[in-house]
């Protein structure tokens, strides 16, 4: 059965059995009355991302009315309202159903703002704002002449809030000054900073350096306890309040854990230099198991809060013997027989096809097809190897990371492959990791010798040597922090700061092809209950839409004349609402006459995501330039 139908559920007497059978959406609204909760879940979870409705996305509506870019979007919980903010200064209320502006509120803001947000359980009438001002004000729509609250705490521009639905009077803010702030309504609040007063949840300066800017933060919506925020770094942190002192909010002992890819995390050490990655936006799934992260200058990543771990390198699976197996995919100069599990015939198919594309160099192409079958068969070692063959080969930012992975995992299935042995010496070694790639090719040469005098492993061996004499030659002394001309300097970390960055733990899946480099207010949302997909802007002016399973592209989008900043999906059902550097708002919704009739739908994706990964290999200094142009205007 195709995955654009639809299911029918059928409850036996018993109500544990089900069978499944084309049903259309309108008939699941009937049967919820008959079969209640369980059949009310299954329909919500298909009003929100059923593939037969994703691939049917178009542009519905475009919302006009403010005379500047709009930079924030957030839906109501019941989803009947939408709220938008710009650098007009203004805070928009839309009924998107209608197509209709509801209220306009002329805050009191003097820059661009960057987030609002609707306090929960005051029936869709309070909304928070904060801005480049400084200023976090609250609003009762219906009476906008005056502030309910407002706080000027934070010594540099205000980034994002938060919110938590068991807290309608308390909410949260990130500031550029390194600072996290938690705000209750119902307290007298005065602005003295310099007294550091008890708003202040956290002050990342005090953990890493006086440059850290906090650049975005979400409450986890099931344990309103953990708080995570994102900075201007790569690492991801995650908080338990419960542990901050109410003082000063300096304690790491509060940390839960950081969250970084493993390329990160790769070659830390105690003086860094203070480089152009950050984290855009984070948010946590609904059911609070996991954290999603849009990282600038890199992709997003999905990391599972209960399961993940630190990254592992070098290490290998208990070895016997090895087996005779069938060839495939010729790695490098090394050919060795391998027998792999039989297949079954469809995933045989999407295989071939991968090693096709590869064969013919289209390697997104390649990856894609092999990431498809270990979906539906995650046991196909063969499927990991090809993958790990082709990212390699594409070398993008986190591909030899990637492909260091697949062949662990191929080993794990199969200790005995040896392509796959032989590939994460490889790997390793383009880690910048000579040492461990050395100790895997003799554990290798070991294991099997007959293959030691074997042509690619001896080359293999030889660029292991001179890498490692060329580490030792030119390994700078350890630097002391010092400012750069450039702005970039080192900063020394501290041993708990140290600690947290070398055991930051491992992303589960990652998703590749947009761009983010010019602004760093970009999003990235689950769209689905489930997670069944991943939607986020681009500085290409598309929105991407990825398979949350394969972290395939399942579609890309044409809704901004530059870039789409905001991406935020209906709670509810399948809509999305966009924007950007346009003053408008865009509504998606599944109102194409097919799939094959989307006029917005970009074609050549290929041709996208490839020119937004040389856009991100730009010099960070041009970088930094360009970013400070775009966030003055």
């Amino acid at each position: 059965m195709s995955s654009d139908e639809l299911y029918r559920v059928k409850f036996s007497s018993s109500r544990n059995q089900r069978q499944q059978t084309p049903l259309n959406t309108s008939a699941l609204h009937w049967q919820r009355q008959q079969y209640g909760y369980e059949l009310d879940e299954l329909l919500r979870r298909r009003l929100l991302a059923s593939p037969a409705y994703v691939d049917r996305l178009e542009q519905e509506a475009v919302l006009a009315g403010h005379e500047g870019c709009v930079n924030c979007l957030e839906w109501t919980t019941d989803g009947l309202w939408l709220a938008s903010g710009s650098d007009d200064f203004r805070v928009m209320i839309w009924d998107p159903f209608r197509k209709k502006r509801v209220h306009v509120i002329s805050t009191k803001h003097l820059g661009n703002m960057f987030s609002v947000k609707f306090l929960p359980k005051h029936n869709n009438n309070i909304v928070a704002t904060c801005a480049a001002d400084k200023f976090i004000y609250v609003y009762d729509i219906n009476h906008s002449n005056e502030t309910l609250f407002s706080c000027n705490c934070h010594l540099m521009r205000a980034k994002r809030l938060a919110i938590a639905q068991d807290s309608p009077y308390i909410f949260w803010s990130a500031g550029e000054d390194g600072c996290i702030l938690q705000l209750d309504m119902r307290e007298p609040h005065h602005c003295r900073p310099e007294e550091g007063n008890g708003v202040r949840l956290l002050r990342l300066y005090n953990q890493v350096d006086g440059t850290t800017e906090a650049k975005c933060l979400a409450i986890n919506p099931m344990r309103t306890e953990y708080l995570a925020v994102g900075a201007n770094d790569p690492y991801a942190r995650v908080y338990d309040r419960r542990k901050l002192p109410s003082s000063n909010g300096n304690d790491l002992s509060a940390c839960v854990a950081y969250y970084a890819p493993g390329q990160i995390v790769k070659n830390i050490t105690r003086n860094i230099v203070h480089e152009s990655r950050a984290i855009t936006y984070l948010t946590f799934n609904g059911n609070g198991t996991e954290l999603l992260v849009n990282m600038g200058c890199e992709h997003i990543y999905r990391y599972d809060l209960n399961s993940a771990a630190p990254p592992v390198f070098y290490e290998l699976p208990v070895f016997t013997s090895p087996v005779a197996h069938d060839e495939e995919v010729e790695v490098e100069q090394v050919k060795a027989p391998h027998r792999s599990r039989s297949l079954p015939s469809s995933i045989e198919v999407h295989k071939k096809q991968g090693n096709e594309f590869l064969e013919n160099g289209k390697l997104v192409a390649a990856i894609d097809a092999y990431s498809a079958a270990l979906a539906m068969y995650p046991q196909g070692e063969v499927l990991y190897l090809n993958r790990a063959t082709a990212l390699m080969r594409r070398g993008w930012f986190g591909d030899i990371y990637a492909a260091l992975r697949d062949c662990h995992e191929a080993l794990r299935l199969d200790p005995g492959y040896v392509k796959a042995h032989f590939r994460l010496a490889r790997a390793l070694l383009e880690l910048h990791r000579p040492h461990d790639a050395d100790k895997c090719l003799q554990a290798f040469i070991q294991r099997f010798p007959s293959f030691a005098n074997n042509h690619g492993v001896l080359m293999l061996n030889k660029d292991i040597k001179e890498n490692r004499r060329q580490s030792q030659n030119t390994e700078p002394p350890e630097p002391e922090p010092v400012a750069m001309d450039d702005g970039f300097r080192y900063m020394r970390l501290s041993d708990a700061e140290y600690e947290l960055r070398s055991t930051a733990r491992d992303y589960m899946q990652r998703y590749v092809g947009h761009c983010n480099i010019t602004t760093d207010i970009k999003e990235a949302n689950y769209l689905g209950s489930q997670g069944e997909f991943i939607a986020a802007g681009s500085d290409d002016g598309n929105f991407y839409i990825w398979e949350g399973g394969t972290g395939k592209i399942r579609a890309v989008y044409r809704a901004d004349s530059a870039i789409v900043n905001c991406v935020q999906p209906h709670p509810s059902i399948c809509m999305v609402a966009t924007s950007g550097i346009d003053h408008d708002i865009k509504i998606w919704s599944p109102c194409a006459a097919s799939a094959e009739e989307r006029p917005n739908l970009v074609a050549d994706v290929t041709r996208y995501v490839e020119d937004n990964q040389q856009k991100m290999r730009t010099d960070p200094f041009e970088l930094n330039t360009r970013n400070t142009y775009c966030f003055n205007n």
